[in-house]
């Protein structure tokens, strides 16, 4: 099977992690692949040592003349069975299958997008059930519209030392990662600080809304125990640093954190938004309280740090929950056979 994917997304982003990593655990699977995506140095360099060269392109606006006629010449080239398109811009961007350039188009929403984006795709790929049903809603065939969910890989490593982040040692440490916009509702998270007084948070990200979370937390009177760390790449070092992790988003189409914090053996409280409202068992494998509610929150939090076997339970769960359906062999084995079953049926209809 020859795959070539692509994605316009930005630098960072949940997306862009798991794009790059479902690369390398395709490569590892032995699937031929090509990939497109804008200039990045760190992530190419990656798919270079995966002996994959990647094609950077603009995926501009309106004035971009280059990248559509640049992706068909790749297809051309490359002659692939399978085109999987991540998000609205890439998926708009890949040229129609012809009698002469042959392949299956996929796209991948990896959120609840307008349908039109997804028109011309012949399947798509969803992350969660709930965007499944999206689609479905809105059209698409069952038999068209495929559930496939993320996946982290463990990574055992040395916690990031609380000393380089002016953080006391021993006292109950909150982490939080994501982009810093309204869907993450940090802004829940501070205010759930304000009853968590002995609690010290480290909020890992980057984005729009990073000056007024810092002015609220000095509004708040947290600054003094909360620590913006901006946008990191060493996520299980973190983890392995905190006692809890925090997802209080008000939007979650997935939560790829939760399943990160599982796989590294940390419990987790989450707001139960769409994603984290299916994947979590609210008191076996993480804690859920309700969307936008902070003294919930906090109670949730201090219930995990203050009881040391409810959250033994919980990362015994966690850890189970991940080895069954969120590990690079049961995730990556899902996609392997649904595309070759996809370019075995396209072969049989030439």
């Amino acid at each position: 099977m020859r795959l070539l994917q692509a994605i316009a997304g930005a630098r960072h982003g949940g997306a862009e992690i798991f794009f790059a990593r479902l690369v390398a655990g395709l490569a590892r699977a032995g699937v031929t692949q090509r990939v497109l995506s804008r200039a990045d140095d760190e992530r190419s360099a990656a798919f270079r040592a995966l002996g994959i060269d990647p094609v950077h392109l603009a995926f501009g606006g309106l004035l971009d003349r280059a990248t559509g006629p640049r992706f068909r010449r790749e297809i051309e080239d490359f002659r692939p069975d399978v085109v999987l398109t991540w998000m609205n811009r890439a998926t708009s961007f890949c040229p129609r299958a012809t009698p002469a350039m042959r392949f299956v188009h996929v796209g991948t929403p990896r959120g609840y997008y307008n349908a039109k984006h997804y028109r011309r795709c012949d399947r798509l790929i969803c992350a969660t059930e709930d965007i499944a049903g999206f689609y479905l809603a809105r059209g698409w065939a069952a038999e068209k519209v495929c559930y496939i969910p993320n996946y982290v890989c463990p990574q055992a490593t040395a916690p990031v030392a609380r000393e380089e982040l002016d953080t006391p040692r021993g006292v109950p440490l909150v982490l939080a990662l994501g982009r810093l916009h309204e869907n993450k509702a940090f802004d829940v998270l501070l205010e759930a600080m304000t009853r968590l007084p002995r609690h010290w948070l480290w909020l890992a990200g980057a984005g729009p809304l990073e000056r007024s979370l810092k002015r609220q937390a000095e509004r708040l009177g947290i600054a003094d125990r909360a620590r913006f760390l901006g946008w990191r790449t060493d996520a299980p070092a973190l983890l392995a640093a905190a006692d809890v992790l925090a997802c209080p988003s008000r939007h979650e189409p997935f939560g790829n954190i939760i399943i990160e914090a599982w796989a590294q053996g940390v419990p987790v409280v989450a707001a139960a938004s769409e994603g984290p409202g299916r994947i979590v068992t609210s008191g076996v494998d993480g804690v859920l309280v309700p969307v936008e509610d902070a003294h919930a929150l906090a109670r949730g939090i201090e219930s995990v740090t203050g009881d040391a076997d409810l959250a033994g339970r919980l990362v015994a769960a966690g850890r189970a929950a991940h080895a069954a359906a969120y590990s690079e062999p049961v995730v990556v084995g899902k996609y392997v056979a649904y595309l070759a079953n996809l370019a075995e049926a396209r072969t049989c209809a030439g």
